[in-house]
């Protein structure tokens, strides 16, 4: 077994292919186990003790002990094997304490069969004990298949291998190790809750009645065809443009154009205290992965933005929902969520810019940061909440979910209630009064529960002013 080839595409199935011995005489010399170490101890010894002793008996003895480990290195390194290996992960990108099955494959391509063999898949601990598997004889051709599960509470990326490969004689002398060379990677993605269809408070629909309409058509002359589909109106063929381009063209009187909503996740290091499956911070990412999922359920056009003001998909760019073009959107959007950290940023004065036009992230389509506004923030102080507040735009609805990181650490228990004006000198108070829909996250809170909340909650004091 030699070098091994290029993993498949897609990095879903791995495949390696090798030639020839396991390595040099020196390196089989190297395999010998801890059996085969004291054979030829015993057997110099002997053959030592015979010598001194002159006993012809002991000295027979001593050069089988000794000579026995040496053949089994020797023909195991006259051995000529060629074997493939392959890895497939199904599915390739799971979610957070769920289990993904890796399916390992082995195929003898040589013309003679192998011996007892132990396969071996290198993972990382977080995903569990290192599987090993014992493969009985693999004839000619034949082919030996087997998986195992790996389940991880952490989201990331995992790389999967490279796959190792043991051959053993039968005596348990010497034992030969070579690995492939390809590996794989597992998606961890954060963990997702299945969303209400709420309507929150200054949300437009995400496409068809109620979203806003471009039109595109100011005159005849002016006019945008396309060609005729089955089903369109015939009452809305132009037969100018028919005669022009010699095929049947219809009007395209209005496009319909998807609302934009835009996440925004706190991730500054000061904002959070603790870490785990636990902590506030990646309940902040699980509800940002919830949330991005649902509205592009519901057809949005969306983006995720960090304190950092960087964007996903791109600067200025968004996604819209719809078939194959929807699931790729979802795919970037947690594989960003699977890796993304804390970052070591102050205040939010980036991501401000980005939502109102200014920053690198703007731009998300016409009128900038318009559209529905959904924060996960961390702790806030004053200037930081000031900040916050004026994020939100006038034409479109502004949800935050505010962590407390201290109750989410334990080092606080929740006080006596408050009075209702004391509210105000809150983070969640002042963006109400700026117009938000503004709900606490306490600890271990679902954040279905709260999305509901979202819904039914009544209109921040300068949403409520404006609107009437």
């Amino acid at each position: 077994m030699g070098a091994g080839a290029p993993r498949g595409a897609g990095g879903q199935d791995g495949a390696d292919r090798g030639a020839g011995g396991f390595g040099g005489l020196r390196a089989s010399l190297s395999g010998l186990t801890t059996r085969g170490r004291s054979f030829l101890a015993a057997g110099v010894a002997a053959a030592l003790c015979a010598y001194v002793l002159g006993q012809g008996e002991l000295l027979r003895v001593g050069l089988l002990l000794a000579v026995l480990p040496l053949i089994c290195v020797y023909a195991l390194h006259r051995t000529r094997h060629r074997v493939t290996g392959s890895r497939r992960l199904t599915p390739g990108r799971v979610g957070a304490g769920a289990e993904a099955r890796v399916h390992l494959r082995m195929d003898n391509v040589s013309r003679m069969p192998t011996g007892l063999l132990m396969l071996q898949d290198r993972v990382p601990y977080v995903l569990g004990p290192r599987p090993r598997f014992v493969l009985d004889r693999v004839e000619p051709g034949g082919r030996r298949e087997v998986s195992y599960r790996v389940r991880s509470d952490l989201r990331g990326r995992y790389p999967l291998g490279p796959l190792q490969l043991r051959l053993t004689d039968p005596f348990g002398l010497v034992e030969l190790t070579r690995s492939f060379s390809t590996y794989d990677t597992l998606t961890v993605v954060p963990r997702t809750e299945a969303l209400a269809p709420v309507r929150l408070a200054g949300e437009s629909s995400g496409y068809g009645d109620g979203s806003r309409r471009s039109l595109a058509l100011a005159g005849d002359d002016d006019v945008i065809p396309r060609g005729y589909r089955r089903g369109d109106d015939l009452r809305r063929v132009h037969w100018r443009s028919t005669a022009r381009y010699g095929e049947l063209m219809v009007r395209r009187e209005e496009q319909p154009q998807r609302s934009r909503a835009t996440v925004l996740l706190d991730t500054r290091r000061l904002a959070y205290e603790g870490a785990g499956p636990d902590s506030a911070f990646e309940w902040a990412v699980s509800g940002a992965a919830s949330t991005l999922l649902h509205l592009l359920e519901q057809g949005f056009s969306v983006r995720l933005l960090t304190d950092t003001g960087d964007c996903v998909p791109g600067e200025g760019g968004g996604f819209t929902s719809g078939g194959q073009e929807s699931a790729e959107a979802a795919g970037l959007l947690m594989d960003t969520l699977a890796v993304i950290g804390h970052s070591d940023g102050a205040g939010l004065s980036r991501a401000y810019d980005a939502v109102r036009g200014g920053g690198p992230g703007g731009g998300f389509g016409a009128g900038g940061g318009d559209g529905l506004l959904v924060a996960f923030l961390g702790d806030l102080d004053d200037a930081q909440t000031e900040l916050v507040a004026r994020m939100r735009r006038r034409s479109g609805g502004a949800v935050a979910f505010v962590l407390d990181s201290a109750a989410w650490s334990g080092r606080t228990a929740p006080g006596p209630a408050r009075p209702a004006g004391a509210a105000g000198a809150e983070p969640v108070g002042r963006l109400r009064d700026a117009g938000w829909t503004a709900l606490a996250a306490p600890p271990g809170v679902a954040f279905g529960e709260l999305w509901r909340q979202a819904g039914n909650a009544p209109l921040g004091a300068a949403a409520a002013g404006g609107r009437g």
